[in-house]
């Protein structure tokens, strides 16, 4: 039996935890691989055999969020509720993360977005699998809707999906760079007004 295999497969998620961490306060560019091991109690070796290199753990810890992440926006997005509600409530969910959480910053996806759109592909690739899958589900709560009559507008699904996306990565951006959850909740209330009326 394999004694060096097992502690090694075991440990392996819960080291992208912590790096996790270490990126989503630091950013990819402020986090020196001294930071990640001294976080994750690897040693430079360990960390390089088992990752690879400081991208390659960036993008595990990116992989994992966006499936944590993507799976608990749907499950917002298809509770028993009202369509309004699931809406007001995907954005309150936000709005008591990125104002409760202050040490980590918002949405990691975004942040890493942000930082390293123009210079890595694979971000980018990450971030806009995010999005479509995101607009997705969006848009199929905006269908429901429309069919219902709960929402009254002469846009199309998909309009209303893009609409509401927009807003809301505007809003989570918003929330952690300026802090002013006054406008936050009028951002929230103004992009449900826009889709659902007064």
């Amino acid at each position: 039996m394999n004694k060096r295999g097992r502690p090694r497969k075991f440990d392996y998620s819960s080291i992208v935890d912590v790096a996790m961490k270490t990126f989503w306060i630091r950013g990819y560019e402020g986090c020196s691989t001294q930071d990640l091991c001294s976080d994750t109690g690897l040693g430079k070796g360990s960390l390089y055999n088992t990752f690879g290199s400081k991208h390659e753990l960036y993008k595990q810890v990116l992989e994992r969020y966006h499936e944590f992440v993507i799976k608990e926006q749907k499950e917002l997005l298809n509770a028993p509720t009202t369509v309004k509600e699931r809406l007001s409530n995907f954005y309150k969910r936000a709005l008591q993360k990125d104002f409760e959480n202050i040490e980590l910053k918002g949405c990691l996806l975004i942040n890493a977005i942000v930082e390293r759109a123009n210079n890595n592909v694979m971000v980018q690739e990450i971030f806009s699998r995010h999005v479509e899958l995101l607009k997705q589900a969006i848009e199929k709560v905006m269908k429901e809707g429309l069919q219902t009559g709960e929402i009254s507008k002469k846009q199309t699904a998909e309009e209303l999906a893009s609409l509401y996306l927009s807003s809301y990565y505007g809003f989570r951006i918003l929330n952690v760079s300026m802090q002013n959850r006054m406008l936050s909740e009028q951002i929230l209330n103004g992009s449900l007004e826009a889709i659902f009326g007064a």
